[in-house]
């Protein structure tokens, strides 16, 4: 397996490339988050080259050049990176595959930047969000992301009175949802601004495949998903489109690293469940989930 690194100076994007021996025509950009985030994105992109397919981790920020958090991140970094994959390492077959934060700006670059096979989005949201303050604490009052300088509409959660719902049981809900659920599910609730901030994935062109747990713990990703769906039907989309809902799904879910490469991570599972309450409780089925997502995005990009 090669890897290459790149920089905003020298190369216009923050990412890193795991390409296999002996190279490929197929290309996938992933987008998981920032450039130290607890699974580097470099990981998914070593995950990809196992099956034939060079991957290409684009980083949002936390690197040089690059937003200290995620505020206002540049979706037209995405175009020296797809032309670099294009011209330099001739792939003729190209996709976007976003994950969590990342489905937004998977989207987003399908939407805006366009010529991609396959748009692939796990654990997604329909809307992007208000960023973050460089503190990590406070929100900036700004979207989550920027096109050609312009902010992109977005909806605005808010986390002040988390820890007052942090228990509480919501109306459909099989479990007991976190603050940051609440918060991102009442963000909608002005239905106008949440129409104006939605996605528009009709508009890329891509066969959509889209993964998600029906009781993720950050946001209702199966809501998000469902809502895409509406929104595509409406626009008479053309083009083959495929979601997924694992029944006790987590927020973690989707493409997972490669698990013998990996095993310092796999013995961190028992704490992920900390963190991810869903997994914790449904461990086996969401393991069992992380190999039925892995097939369905392998042939998806290689169909």
């Amino acid at each position: 397996m090669k890897h290459e690194n790149f920089s905003m100076k020298e190369h216009g994007f923050v990412g890193h490339l795991a390409e296999p021996d002996n190279g490929s025509d197929r290309a996938v950009i992933i987008i998981m988050g920032g450039e130290q985030s607890l699974l580097p994105g470099i990981v998914f992109a070593e995950r990809f080259a196992d099956f034939g397919i060079t991957g290409l981790a684009v980083s949002l920020f936390g690197a040089e050049g690059l937003p200290d958090s995620p505020d206002r991140v540049p979706v037209d970094m995405f175009v020296p990176a797809a032309e670099y994959l294009r011209n330099v390492k001739g792939i003729k077959h190209l996709s976007v595959y976003g994950q969590s934060m990342g489905s937004i700006f998977a989207a987003l670059v399908a939407q805006y930047i366009g010529g991609f096979e396959n748009l692939v989005i796990v654990s997604p949201t329909h809307v992007p969000f208000e960023g973050t303050a460089p503190d990590r604490k406070t929100m900036s009052g700004h979207s989550v992301a920027i096109w050609q300088g312009m902010e992109i509409p977005f909806v605005r959660p808010d986390f002040s009175k988390e820890k007052a719902v942090k228990y509480k049981k919501l109306p459909g809900m099989q479990y007991k949802v976190t603050g940051m659920w609440a918060a991102f599910q009442k963000a909608y609730d002005d239905s106008e601004e949440e129409e104006r901030a939605m996605l528009h994935p009709e508009k890329s062109g891509a066969r959509i495949l889209m993964i998600a747990g029906a009781e993720d713990e950050d946001w209702n990703a199966a809501y998000s998903v469902g809502k895409l769906e509406e929104h595509l039907k409406e626009h008479g989309y053309e083009h083959e489109v495929r979601s997924l809902i694992f029944p006790h799904g987590s927020h973690l879910c989707g493409l997972m690293p490669n698990r013998e490469r990996e095993k310092k991570l796999y013995r961190l599972m028992p704490l992920i469940g900390i963190a991810y309450k869903t997994f914790g409780k449904y461990r086996k089925e969401n393991l069992g989930y992380f190999a039925r997502a892995e097939k369905e995005i392998i042939e998806w990009i290689m169909k």
